[in-house]
């Protein structure tokens, strides 16, 4: 059998080590397009705060690793699927044939349509690459202008404050986090960073980019007409799946790849994990993008398991988000936004900068946010992913959604949380 797996990042990885424990005599090939060894995106904040080197991002640190499985690792870009030749064919014209296939190829940051964002001090980050490239420019001192203060967006900041640059947001939405946290949330966030010495603007985007006077510096343009001037220039304007080589293919794709909960496409054998799918939502079953990694993992284990000949479905995929704003956890979960017709309560503490907002359809928790609650964080996943049956408990936490400890505790002792619990990738 050989198995082939578009793309090296977490997703692939965790497939391919699944695919080699399932199924021991398999020819397993693991194509990657970037020059380093798998490593892990989410870990590139990290290494330009200084915790860890290069080699703390990559996803397995042992030397040798992927040969002693007998994992074949290429390097080489996808540039299209023939589903009935069964191959995939890369950019220099190699053509890699395949009994299943797996296509993790995750996604690729969004770069706004602005003029003088070809400009060399305009970055994106989200290469090893792109990270060297700050690194070498984000010195303490430096005016930096960031575009884009969502989930990525805010691990990056907290990076370049770490340096001691001199940081300005700016956020299209109306608040920090628009697709994470609520308008108070976000706002809440927003207050924490500018408290911390970090510009945001909200409401705001940038128009333009043209050269300053001195050598490397930039002006920013904004729609309200102010301007801010900067040495270097990151964007974080969002992401989107990585899905452009499969125009032809036969593959059933709208926003990203469709998949079934088997993580099988709308071709037979051809499988999907990862942020480059919509899979069917946890608790409403409509298909959507959750581009996080607990997801691309438990994705790739259950496509990796029937790609193997087993039987293994996904109960939904779900929104999981938790957040580190310059030492301000914020976390969400589930439909946070809330359902039609649903129940919902909130509790703000401005001056403790701890928030809660609890989100129900019928007497389930199908959605939580929290900010400064840090004990609540397990909880709200559990009762949120083990669909648990609140009861009386649903009206008591509409009194009083600070009770949620107690609540999981009277419901969901003795409950098969079905979800709960991220392993290690």
């Amino acid at each position: 059998m050989k198995h082939v797996i578009i793309g090296n990042g977490p997703a692939g990885v965790v497939a391919a080590e699944t695919l080699r424990k399932l199924d021991p005599k398999a020819e397993i090939t693991l194509i990657g397009d970037e020059a380093e060894p798998p490593y892990s995106r989410m870990a590139i904040p990290y290494f330009l705060i200084g915790n860890i080197g290069e080699e703390g991002t990559h996803l397995r640190k042992g030397k040798g690793h992927f040969d002693g499985l007998k994992i074949k690792l290429v390097r080489g870009r996808a540039a299209a699927v023939d589903t009935n030749a069964r191959s995939v064919k890369l950019q220099d014209g190699a053509a890699l044939p395949f009994d299943r296939l797996l296509i993790a190829t995750g996604s690729k940051p969004v770069r706004p349509p602005i003029a003088g964002m070809d400009a060399p001090n305009v970055h994106t980050c989200w290469t090893l690459e792109d990270a060297r490239a700050i690194a070498r420019q984000a010195k303490a001192g430096a005016r930096v202008l960031q575009i884009g203060a969502g989930f990525i967006g805010c691990i990056i900041m907290e990076a370049l404050a770490s340096r001691g640059t001199q940081l300005t947001v700016i956020e299209m939405g109306d608040r920090m986090v628009p697709r994470m946290m609520t308008e108070k949330a976000g706002n809440m966030i927003r207050r924490w960073c500018e408290a911390k010495g970090v510009r945001v603007h909200t409401g705001a985007a940038v128009d333009s980019l043209r050269a300053g006077g001195k050598a490397g510096e930039l002006i920013a343009k904004l729609n309200n007409g102010q301007e801010i001037t900067a040495d270097l220039i990151i964007c974080a304007a969002g992401v989107a799946p990585n899905i452009d080589f499969l125009k032809g293919s036969g593959i059933a794709v709208e926003r990203g790849i469709r998949v079934d909960d088997a993580m099988q496409t709308s071709v037979p054998g051809i499988y999907a994990a990862g942020d480059v799918t919509e899979a069917a939502d946890f608790h409403s079953g409509k298909p959507v993008l959750n581009a996080i990694q607990p997801n691309a993992a438990d994705q790739a284990r259950i496509a990796a398991t029937n790609m193997a000949g087993g039987q293994a479905s996904l109960p939904g995929s779900m929104a999981i988000n938790v957040l580190d704003t310059l030492g301000l956890i914020s976390a969400s979960f589930g439909q946070w936004w809330g359902e039609p017709g649903g129940e919902s309560v909130e509790r703000v503490d401005e001056k403790g900068c701890k928030y809660l907002s609890l989100q129900f359809k019928d007497d389930v928790l199908i959605g939580a946010t929290s900010i400064g609650l840090t004990d609540h964080v397990g909880v709200l996943r559990g009762l949120t992913f083990g669909r648990v049956r609140l009861g009386e408990w649903k009206e008591r936490l509409l009194a009083d959604p600070t009770r949620i400890m107690e609540a999981y505790l009277a419901c969901a002792q003795g409950a098969e949380n079905r979800y709960l619990g991220t392993r290690p990738i």
